[in-house]
């Protein structure tokens, strides 16, 4: 099976200090939240100095954009091993359901990057803003594809309540009952699969 996983992934830095910075970031924001960590914490933690940090990235902004980028090339990446993989479409809708399980289920989870991340930047024009809505629609064509591919009759609904259980299983997950929240998922994905005649 083939689902295109556009964008194109972006490459990560190859200067040893940026990806330093980057993997710090990565990091600090989801564990800490991304406005609770200052420039002068991230350049202390990544053990670079203030001239590097600045010559890599510029602004806090960039750094806050390049770890959007970063979740959104390790979820394509994802996709991209699901995918490589040869499955039918239902084992393929199948293993995204488990990535997101084992993802919930994985110690120091805290939610969703993206949405954690837009929730922290009220105003929809931020680039960070930009960023995740561009992640989130890049997701749901993949869904969308995935669930064209199994054959359900509405791919496009599908897809849609396929994001939304998704995002509603991460916020539960975190925030609630991680059991009640996987057990729901697991329940619409398996309806998506029964839908398209499987």
């Amino acid at each position: 099976m083939s689902i295109d996983i556009e964008p194109p992934l972006t490459q990560l830095p190859e200067a040893p200090a940026k990806l330093r910075i980057l993997l710090t970031a990565d990091e600090l924001f989801y564990d800490e939240g991304i406005r609770s960590v200052g420039v002068d914490r991230l350049i202390a933690t990544a053990n670079v100095t203030k001239a590097t940090f600045y010559k890599h990235y510029g602004s806090k902004d960039r750094v806050i954009t390049a770890y959007v980028d970063y979740r959104h090339r390790q979820a394509a990446e994802e996709f991209a091993r699901i995918t490589a993989a040869n499955l039918s479409p239902a084992a393929a809708l199948t293993a995204v359901r488990d990535s997101i399980l084992d993802a919930i289920a994985a110690p120091g989870f805290r939610g969703c990057p993206f949405i954690n991340a837009a929730a922290e930047f009220s105003d929809p024009q931020h680039p960070v803003r930009f960023a995740v809505r561009e992640h989130r629609e890049w997701y749901a064509t993949v869904l969308e594809r995935l669930t064209r591919a199994l054959g359900h009759p509405m791919p496009g609904d599908a897809a849609d309540e396929l994001v939304l259980a998704r995002d509603g299983a991460m916020s539960g997950g975190y925030a609630g009952d991680p059991i009640a929240a996987s057990t729901a998922l697991t329940r619409v994905f398996d309806r998506m699969v029964a839908e398209a005649g499987h």
